[in-house]
């Protein structure tokens, strides 16, 4: 089994479990609020979304086949990055059960608050189209980085695919009941140490193009053999980002300090 077929899967997987863990927790909550006439809808913008993905990966390697370019496939690695980060830290912010429920429930009211079905597909289509074309980045990347669409990419694209749809029977049977922290954290962490490890692969395109500096790191070799950068701009990028990280967090966490201090305050 390739590398490239288990990260493949690996990324459908995750991308798809999330975007089914928000359908799922939607349909649930509208039924719960006399709103199941619209889940019909939801599913449709849902259905619409994975076809609007389908498209968006068959126009990107249109505009981009028959011509190798590092610079592109540098790009392209980095927003890749980008928007794992970016996914990672919205998860650990809503690792949070209540705060889970109250983001679905905001999203839902807002929609049915229209009492039109267009506006419940519009949100599925929303919710799905965002994993479907952070998934044509995320493959695309992979591809890159792996020497081009193998069949143990395909395979794994496949497998995935076979597999969500097995989950989505099941996860429609426990919507209510998914342990959400557990998977939330883990998926947060899949990202955050997969955009870490993009960021590496982007300035190594980068630095093959000399738009970025190479200085390797001697006595480092064995991260070559992991599949990291071992050149001192590489490090430092990556350093740069776990540390924005790192304080990142600690702001949210003391801003979310200040306003349950300030909820109790003005409860009691």
């Amino acid at each position: 089994m390739s590398n490239a077929f288990i990260q493949a899967a690996v990324i459908l997987l995750r991308e798809g479990l999330e975007a089914m863990l928000v359908i799922a927790a939607l349909a649930a909550y509208l039924r719960k609020v006399d709103g199941g006439h619209r889940v019909g809808a939801l599913y449709l913008g849902a259905l619409v979304a994975i076809g609007a993905s389908l498209i968006a990966a068959w126009l990107f390697a249109v505009l981009n086949s028959g011509e190798h370019s590092d610079l592109m496939e540098g790009i392209v690695i980095l927003v890749a990055a980008g928007l794992m980060l970016y996914v990672s830290g919205w998860l650990w912010n809503k690792q949070d059960p209540k705060g889970w429920k109250e983001y679905l429930a905001h999203k839902a009211d807002h929609a049915l608050a229209r009492d039109t079905g267009w506006a419940v597909g519009l949100l599925a289509f929303l919710a799905v189209f965002r994993e479907g074309a952070e998934t044509v980045l995320f493959i695309t990347a992979l591809a890159a980085t792996e020497g081009g669409w193998s069949a143990g990419l395909f395979g794994g694209l496949l497998a995935a695919a076979l597999a969500l749809a097995v989950l989505f029977y099941f996860i429609n049977l426990v919507a209510q009941r998914i342990p959400l922290r557990p998977l939330f954290i883990v998926t947060s962490a899949f990202l955050f140490l997969m955009g870490i490890k993009f960021i590496g692969e982007a300035m190594q395109e980068f630095q093959e193009q000399a738009i970025v500096p190479f200085t390797p790191l001697h006595g480092f070799g064995w991260m070559e053999t992991i599949g990291l950068n071992p050149t001192l701009e590489a490090v430092s990028a990556q350093l740069l980002v776990i540390l924005f990280a790192v304080a990142s967090f600690a702001v949210v966490q003391r801003n979310n300090r200040l306003v349950r201090r300030d909820k109790a305050a003005g409860a009691t």
